[in-house]
């Protein structure tokens, strides 16, 4: 969010505008299109009447749940537990990678995204880290994988 003055130093005006960049992590079967409709009518039911909002949006992307049903996933899960000396399981958490929720929806395939990071890395904070043996154990891992599903 930013309005007012950007400057150097201060100016102790009221600003004559502001504007903010607003994005929403979907879950399953939530429309990007519905979700950002809805968020714009709210924000302009919100909205003083002598103020008007400019909008300005992207391209959404859907949000997909892969089904751990699909034979893939077994073969992983064992690859993952001959990796890892433990069994694997899984997960659901949220991102953002578009190109899953593609996969889903135009090619009809599920997307098996598997991470190797761990609870206390930080992701996405100011002290992201990564294990340099969770690193290794990745790519080992995707061997077994890769040679499981061929």
């Amino acid at each position: 969010m930013w309005g007012g003055y950007n400057g150097a130093g201060f100016k102790t005006v009221l600003p004559g505008e502001a504007h903010a960049k607003v994005s929403f992590r979907l879950v399953s079967r939530q429309d990007p299109e519905k979700i950002i409709a809805s968020f714009m009518q709210w924000a302009e039911a919100q909205m003083p009447a002598d103020c008007e909002i400019v909008w300005h949006t992207c391209e959404g992307s859907p949000a997909s749940v892969m089904e751990i049903s699909d034979p893939a996933f077994e073969a992983a899960r064992k690859a993952l537990s001959e990796e890892w000396g433990r069994p694997a399981a899984f997960v659901g958490a949220g991102g953002s990678i578009p190109v899953a929720g593609y996969f889903k929806s135009i090619l009809g395939m599920d997307a098996m995204l598997i991470g190797f990071g761990r609870d206390d890395d930080q992701i996405h904070s100011p002290n992201e880290k990564y294990n340099l043996e969770s690193f290794h154990k990745g790519i080992r891992s995707w061997a077994r994988i890769l040679a499981r599903l061929a």
